[in-house]
């Protein structure tokens, strides 16, 4: 696993905590930090993430809203961390191919998600990629 694909991961992680506690992100970043092995993670691109996305959650929810059949915050928290998180990198980080994000945060709700969550944040995300990454 990439150190990149690592930070996404804990990155996940960290958003679920920020999302259900509504501690300040850095709080969250620095608790985190110590807790668990950050040996093989990109702490950059984490804490970019867990700066970032708090700050943009307004904006990244409502990109997100656009696609769902449902009521945001009647998703499931990990998949709401998922979906922020991709919502990011396709709004933020053009340097990042959109396919890899796609990948990634399917790659993510298979491990942290539902059993079937993956085909549902797959569904999402291509929508929103379309949208969002149509240039």
């Amino acid at each position: 696993m990439s150190n990149r694909h690592n930070a996404r991961k804990a990155a996940v992680q960290a958003l679920y905590q920020w999302d259900l506690t509504a501690q300040a992100a850095d709080q969250i970043q620095t608790q985190f930090e110590k807790i668990h092995d950050m040996q093989n993670v990109d702490k950059k691109y984490l804490r970019e993430i867990t700066d970032k996305v708090p700050t943009n959650v307004v904006e990244l929810d409502a990109a997100i809203s656009l696609h769902l059949d449902r009521d945001f915050e009647k998703l499931d928290p990990v998949e709401r961390a998922i979906l922020r998180l991709g919502a990011y990198e396709l709004s933020y980080r053009a340097d990042v191919p959109t396919k890899v994000v796609l990948n990634e945060m399917v790659e993510i709700a298979k491990v942290f998600g539902a059993d079937h969550s993956y085909k549902f944040i797959n569904g999402v995300m291509d929508k929103m990629a379309a949208v969002l990454r149509k240039a």
